[in-house]
């Protein structure tokens, strides 16, 4: 950083915004254990019972749920904070944003979800993002969607995370902006976005001159990777709309690679849907999430 840039060095950083640093010999260890305890005494939940999960397995929450409306202030309280915990937590980030959808108006179910993150942080204060040390410079992404999982407009939630080495250093969990028809146009929104993110990536890296050749991202969709690759296919698929073909003019110049994996490799299922505990905690481990060491 030195050689590119003018700075001082005043040190190894140990806390910053929340955000605790230990730095090691072979590796670096994140989190914001603090940050998590003081936002479980905030709302009188430090002696609540932890869960396995954030998010509930076949959770279905709605705007036109039938249940008692709740403190609104007290609820857009708990998710802002909450969301400043996905600063190092990618493993509560679709939660989050689950409940994020309902802060104009929660109902007392809303409220639940919202405290189950909390229970579920309860058993993981001591967990963070652990970077090791890696002579690989490749720059890997994985891209993921469901489809049609907002019960009230339909909308898919799009998730990608990118990792150079053992962790990730960049994720979202979105919902799309429009209703996809079927599971091959929510896949390739979801690529479009994470494709986007890619480039911005590697054009930040590559000033720093730690990157170079395409960006893999993996992709468990063999129809979104047809498209891309092959444009005769796009004749079948014309209601997707045109701004999502750029990705095929990123595979042509090889800025991207697009492989296909699995659905059970697909890393970014994590950030898309809930899932069963030991899955979930088979993904989280990928991206990096450990105890602290």
């Amino acid at each position: 950083m030195t050689k590119e840039f003018e700075m001082t060095d005043i040190g190894e950083m140990s806390y910053f915004l929340g955000v605790e640093v230990k730095q090691m010999k072979y590796g670096t260890f994140v989190s914001q254990k603090k940050c998590a305890e003081q936002i479980l005494r905030k709302f009188n939940m430090k002696d609540c019972k932890p869960v396995a999960m954030p998010a509930e397995l076949g959770m279905k929450l709605s705007v036109d749920s039938s249940r008692e409306p709740v403190n609104s202030t007290l609820f857009k309280s708990i998710i802002g904070i909450l969301r400043h915990l996905t600063i190092m937590r990618p493993d509560i980030i679709y939660a989050v944003g689950i409940v994020n959808r309902y802060m104009e108006k929660p109902k007392q179910d809303h409220l639940i979800a919202a405290k189950r993150i909390l229970r579920y942080i309860k058993g993981t204060m001591d967990q963070g993002l652990f970077y090791t040390h890696s002579q690989s410079s490749k720059l890997v992404g994985y891209s993921d969607s469901d489809y049609g999982g907002d019960l009230d407009d339909r909308k898919s939630t799009s998730g990608y995370f990118f990792h150079i080495g053992f962790a990730a250093f960049s994720w979202s969990s979105k919902k799309q902006q429009t209703v996809a028809l079927s599971t091959c146009e929510a896949e390739d929104m979801a690529v479009a976005t994470c494709t986007c993110q890619a480039i911005w990536l590697k054009n930040i890296l590559g000033e720093l001159s730690i990157i170079k050749g395409p960006i893999t991202i993996y992709v468990d969709n063999k129809s979104t990777i047809s498209l891309a690759k092959n444009p005769v296919s796009h004749c079948r698929s014309k209601h997707i709309d045109t701004k999502y073909h750029f990705i095929q003019e990123q595979v042509k110049n090889k800025n991207v690679e697009l492989v296909y994996c699995r659905t059970e490799d697909e890393l970014a299922d994590i950030f898309t849907k809930p899932l069963k505990a030991d899955i979930f905690d088979k993904l989280k481990e990928k991206p990096g999430m450990k105890s602290s060491v």
